[in-house]
């Protein structure tokens, strides 16, 4: 292993594959040596050579800022001498083009899932509680309550009964762009194929009722959303459709009587739902109904060079099956949008994306902040220093593939292939618009250490470096930090990645869903005025 990692020729800095203390001499891959006249971190940067202040600091091939003081070689490159740029970049509007090929001889991967009336396939099988107002929260936890432990041990084939609840749903204008995602999410909840049984619980007086939530089909207009939903079917289409053998029952503590008489009812309701549920069967289905969920969280200097390329591979060999895989997190692809947008199918995919950071920079100048306001202090310890860095290293996770889709938050994912959702970086939030949207299972790479889940969706956690794993094994599925010392390749880990996705697709639990983490990580986008 070397001391440090040079990612493409010419790049002014290198990674730090080993904590440096000053006078270390250390050298990169084809003979480059520099001695550190800093204390630098595992994962902080090296500089390679001399850079003037002013000038643009290069990794990964690309600008990562300017530096704000001359740099000399062995220098440790982070906040105190390099700062964001936004600089100039050209973003194609499409014409790069990745084929995907499937290798010779190898057998068609499936998986073992639910699939239900829709044709849409399940790799879990839950009753859910979705709450329609924070109101309803409290009395939709304690009816979940009634089925832990030992409660649905004869129902081997439920998943477990999780209350999904928010923060929300009242107090805010129904027809504005916050009422419209409010809607999107909850629905996309709804119509989700990992629920089977569905328990809808409101108030009784709130700004979403039950009845937008638990309609099959029809317009949310005429559900009794005054103001939500516009009448033309572009709209109407954005909202997901409820599976015809999904069982739903809705309910308001209003109606029934109180917190006391719901929660008595609501246990009635989701006993009677389990015999049905439980009947379900997983059956073999092809590996391209996976919709995969790609996310990141607590990242660091090895994210870019480890487990997001890693699961870029496994995300284009997914695609190349026919699956379908999807990015988010928007203020962390800026600065390397220009790479996403190259690889669009067509003008208009490029340009929804672009619009979307324009969306952004707006959004977040509303709010006092520029969107180089990330990297979070975790990001910052783990060795990344600027916006830029940190979006050339997520990128990586949506590999090579050609972009065919740019979705809001939340909005139903009907294309195949390598697509992409507009959401927040915030963890929990971003992942609630890719579950929304109808993600399967989801995959998330760490290096600060994430203990996230995202029930109904199985979550898998792969860390970036193995130090973390070995601290954190047991809330990490997957080691990708053999990349860096060199026990294997990003191809070996990103197949193992694949590997992986199919297993737990199939069954197989995952370490956050052991703990049962992801009832309390639902957390809709919260956008706009409340009243």
């Amino acid at each position: 292993m070397n001391d440090l990692l040079v990612l493409r020729d010419g790049d002014d800095v290198a990674v730090a594959t080993r904590d440096l203390a000053p006078g270390d001499e250390v050298s990169a891959p084809g003979g480059t040596s520099v001695v550190a006249r800093d204390a630098v971190p595992r994962g902080h940067k090296v500089a390679l050579r001399s850079v003037a202040a002013g000038s643009p600091v290069r990794k990964y091939g690309q600008v990562i800022g300017v530096a704000t003081a001359d740099v000399a070689p062995g220098d440790h490159v982070h906040t105190h001498n390099l700062g964001f740029e936004p600089g100039e970049r050209e973003a194609p509007l499409g014409g790069v083009h990745t084929e995907l090929a499937v290798p010779d001889g190898e057998p068609r991967p499936t998986f073992r899932g639910y699939r239900r009336a829709d044709g849409r396939v399940g790799t879990r099988n839950y009753v859910a509680i979705l709450t329609s107002v924070n109101c309803s929260a409290s009395t939709a936890r304690m009816i979940a309550d009634q089925f832990r432990g030992a409660a649905l041990d004869e129902f081997e084939n439920v998943d477990g009964v999780i209350a999904l609840t928010h923060t929300s749903g009242c107090g805010l204008v129904p027809d504005s762009e916050g009422g419209q995602i409010l809607l999107r999410t909850l629905r996309g909840y709804a119509a989700h194929p990992n629920v089977a049984g569905l328990l809808v619980l409101g108030l009784g007086c709130e700004m979403v009722p039950g009845a937008a939530l638990s309609a099959r089909s029809g317009s949310v207009t005429d559900l009794g959303m005054p103001g939500v939903g516009a009448p033309d079917p572009e709209a109407q289409g954005l909202l997901a459709s409820i599976p015809e053998d999904t069982v739903v029952r809705s309910m308001t503590i209003q109606e029934t009587g109180g917190v006391r008489a719901s929660v008595r009812a609501g246990v009635a309701a989701v006993r009677e739902m389990l015999p049905v549920v439980d009947a379900r069967r997983r059956e073999e289905c092809d590996v391209s109904e996976l919709v995969l969920g790609l996310n990141c969280g607590g990242s660091d200097g090895y994210s870019g060079i480890t487990a997001n390329p890693a699961l870029g591979w496994a995300s284009d060999r997914l695609v190349a099956y026919g699956g379908t895989s999807v990015l988010a997190e928007t203020p962390e692809v800026y600065g390397a949008e220009h790479l996403l947008t190259a690889r669009a199918t067509s003008p208009a995919v490029a340009k929804r994306l672009l619009d979307r950071i324009d969306w952004w920079r707006g959004y977040v100048a509303a709010g006092g902040g520029t969107l180089d306001n990330n990297p979070s202090p975790g990001n910052k310890a783990g060795g990344l220093t600027t916006i830029l860095e940190k979006s050339l290293g997520a990128v990586a996770k949506g590999g090579q593939a050609d972009l065919a889709a740019v979705y809001d938050y939340a909005e139903p994912i009907t294309d195949r292939g390598f697509t992409f959702m507009d959401t927040p970086g915030y963890d929990p939030v971003s992942v609630t618009g890719l579950v929304a949207g109808g993600a399967n299972v989801v995959v998330f790479t760490t290096g600060r250490g994430s203990v996230f889940g995202c029930r109904p969706t199985p979550s898998i956690k792969v860390a970036t470096n193995t130090p973390m794993y070995e601290r954190m094994a047991e809330d990490m599925d997957l080691d990708a930090g053999r990349i860096v010392d060199g026990a294997a390749s990003v191809a070996d880990v990103g197949a193992e990645i694949l590997a992986k996705i199919i297993a737990v697709a199939s069954g197989e639990k995952t370490v956050s869903e052991e703990l049962e983490i992801g009832a309390e990580e639902f957390i809709p986008w919260h956008m706009g005025a409340v009243t």
